[in-house]
């Protein structure tokens, strides 16, 4: 039996989609493939027009510049093309190959895809009573999107936060399991926002004519605090592979033990996604602050801010890709929609936490980080360009795998670090002062749900003195 992994959208970015179970042969060479021009200077992000659409006096991330590259993106089959290009890291592993091989070839390939505006509605208190009771009608479903292409930014992101709630990834029986089970809901993170409604999941007329419920990228990157929704927060408290586990044990649908064993171990807020046979479980990221990170996922799958007017053609193309395989390539979005939801991601920005009043620790903190941790959490978000896996030490399986491996990490972000945790791209170190502290790395470690024994890699700030690593976690503690 083939392992099948969850829809879980890391890095970035949204949901990442189930490995997709028609598998193409890594061995056939991928069309019309190029590698990717070298990555520049991130600081040199180019608004230069392309193909006549370019805005050259637009700054990067601007209005202006946004919709000149939507024009690009929308209706330029060798813009797109180039951007993917341009875009991946590694051209050989197999998540590269699989788009090199089918994506903007215009006449064969994803291309030829139908595009899909599904016809949605919530999934409210009154839907879920009626899940088992009677078969699932959907009589007030709407169409997602009118067909109206947006003119405005603003327009744009308004239509991009539909798509992140409302666009079904698609049908996920786990997850209509659980919603008639409100304690296994509980406690496997399907929770319930101040309108009654679930966000992450949607009721909605499948491809094939059928009412179904399904999962949308707000499962994972979104939560409910304080009685409001947060949009872009990790929900660490999804497990996903409990959440499947659920689905087999009450129904006794058969189910391979090997996936069972590695679905248990994952715990809260993580999940492997990747298409090959390692283990390598990563923990649901934060979304804020995209437009600012040179590469995207942990793994630096994609460049981003280093490959300029191209960046947001690859974040969106992303997102396309995404769903596409989501729904086991039966269809692919709109492209309005696909760009649409990377203006989204870009607007995105953590919630304003209580400001702190900088006193002589937290001065002492970002004299600390200023001096030893700039060099690489460079990026104004506290990422940065991508460094080999080898020198950061940490387990090696997602950088080194065939699926999505680069041979690099990217540094992690630090926008709202200190509501981030756990920490290091598997989310296997529980708070910052485990992070930076020399226990970590010792054999008699503990490290709570994920184990005990000792976490390697990551020494950077495990050499400083007690009240030199206070001062710099007090300074994390602002950003």
């Amino acid at each position: 039996m083939p392992r099948l992994a969850p829809s879980l959208a890391l890095a970035l970015l949204a949901c990442d989609p189930n490995a997709a179970e028609d598998r193409r042969d890594a061995s056939d060479p991928p069309a019309r493939a190029a590698p990717p021009q070298p990555a520049s200077d991130p600081a040199a992000v180019s608004s230069t027009p392309r193909d006549g659409v370019g805005q050259p006096d637009a700054a990067p991330f601007s209005e202006p510049w946004l919709l000149a590259q939507s024009l690009r993106y929308l209706d330029d089959p060798s813009a797109r093309r180039r951007a993917l290009e341009r875009s991946l890291q590694n051209p050989a592993n197999f998540y590269s190959r699989t788009r090199l091989g089918s994506y903007g070839q215009v006449t064969l390939g994803w291309d030829l895809l139908p595009a899909w505006n599904p016809r949605v509605e919530p999934v409210t208190p009154r839907l879920i009573a009626s899940l088992g009771a009677a078969p699932l009608t959907l009589a007030d479903a709407t169409p997602l999107w009118d067909g109206q292409r947006p003119t405005t930014l603003a327009a744009w992101v308004a239509l991009g936060e539909r798509v992140f709630f409302s666009y079904p990834l698609r049908p996920e029986i786990f997850a209509e399991h659980a919603l008639t089970r409100p304690a296994l809901a509980r406690e496997v993170g399907l929770i319930s926002a101040p309108d009654g409604s679930v966000p992450g999941t949607v009721a909605f007329i499948d491809v094939d004519g059928e009412p179904r419920v399904g999962i949308t990228c707000a499962l994972c990157h979104s939560t409910v605090e304080a009685g409001h929704v947060v949009a872009g927060r990790a929900r660490r408290d999804l497990d996903y592979g409990r959440l499947r586990l659920a689905y087999h044990r009450d129904t006794g649908a058969p189910l391979d033990p090997e996936l069972a064993r590695r679905m248990a171990s994952w715990g809260p807020g993580r999940a492997d996604i990747t298409e090959d046979d390692d283990e390598d479980p990563v923990a649901i990221p934060d979304l804020w602050q995209l437009r600012d990170q040179t590469a995207l996922t942990q793994a630096a799958t994609l460049r981003h801010r280093s490959i300029g007017d191209d960046a947001p053609l690859a974040l969106a193309i992303r997102q396309e890709t995404q769903i596409l395989h989501a729904n086991r390539e039966r269809s692919r979005p709109p492209r309005e929609l696909a760009w649409a939801l990377a203006m989204y991601l870009y607007s995105l920005e953590p919630p304003a936490h209580a400001t702190i009043v900088a006193d002589a620790s937290i001065t002492r903190g970002r004299t600390i980080f200023e001096r030893d941790c700039t060099s690489c959490h460079s990026d104004p978000n506290g990422a940065g360009p991508p460094i080999a896996a080898a020198d950061i030490g940490t387990d090696p399986a997602l950088a080194n795998g065939s699926s999505r491996g680069t041979g690099l990490y990217r540094p992690a972000p630090l926008t709202a670090v200190r509501d981030a945790a756990p920490y290091l791209h598997h989310g296997v170190v529980p708070t910052l002062e485990d992070l930076l502290g020399p226990a970590r790395l010792r054999p008699t470690y503990t490290r709570g749900a994920h184990g005990p024994g000792p976490i390697a890699g990551h020494s950077f700030g495990t050499e400083l003195a007690p009240s030199a690593r206070a001062d710099l976690i007090a300074y994390l503690h602002t950003r």
